[in-house]
């Protein structure tokens, strides 16, 4: 399969993914700022979800710059991470109506660090495909960004059930370290 496939394939699942969120989100009945209030909290699990799977999309982009080959362990790595973050909708959604419950909460984790993973996953297929000498490989080298994600993901789904707060601002705190796309596969195909 060509490259060009899977991108397109992939933006097509992510573009329908945001179009999912924010028809999730419901029109207030009344025309004043306070009724606003009720919406803020799926408004901001909304925004939280939309900077993360951005942040997704933006590092998709950039690995599969890098890629060479595409195998069939490539395609099914893709699949697995387009299939967890197809459910950021269900956990954006059931987050924000629930303001940010403790058990919603943490599925909203879940998701997150299902979804972490499977970028990880991807990338390693596409190392396999290309090989240890790959652009991709010499720019992940030992991906200490993306462990410590993880790390901070796994960390924040028992805090979830303490201080479902202290698990949100540890996933704005990953969203945070991510906002900037990876430069390191850009730097490695200028370089390389």
């Amino acid at each position: 399969m060509n490259k060009s496939r899977l991108e397109a394939f992939s933006d097509g699942v992510i573009a329908i993914i945001i179009t999912i969120m924010v028809l999730e989100m419901k029109v207030p009945h009344g025309a004043v700022l306070s009724d606003l209030n009720p919406i803020l909290p799926v408004f901001l699990s909304y925004v939280l979800s939309y900077v993360n799977v951005g942040i997704y999309w933006t590092n998709h982009h950039h690995m599969l710059h890098a890629v060479r080959h595409v195998t069939a362990g490539v395609l099914w790595s893709n699949l697995l991470l387009l299939f967890w973050l197809s459910l950021m909708p269900f956990a954006t959604g059931w987050m924000g109506e629930n303001h940010f419950a403790p058990l919603p909460t943490a599925v909203y984790g879940v998701v997150l660090f299902l979804a972490a993973n499977s970028y990880v996953v991807l990338q390693h297929a596409i190392i396999r495909a290309d090989g240890p000498e790959s652009p991709l490989a010499r720019a992940v080298g030992a991906d200490r960004k993306g462990l410590l994600s993880r790390v901070v993901y796994f960390a924040a789904l028992p805090l979830a059930f303490v201080r479902p707060w202290i698990a949100d601002a540890l996933y704005v705190l990953v969203a945070a370290i991510w906002f900037i796309p990876d430069r390191r596969i850009e730097r490695q195909l200028k370089d390389g």
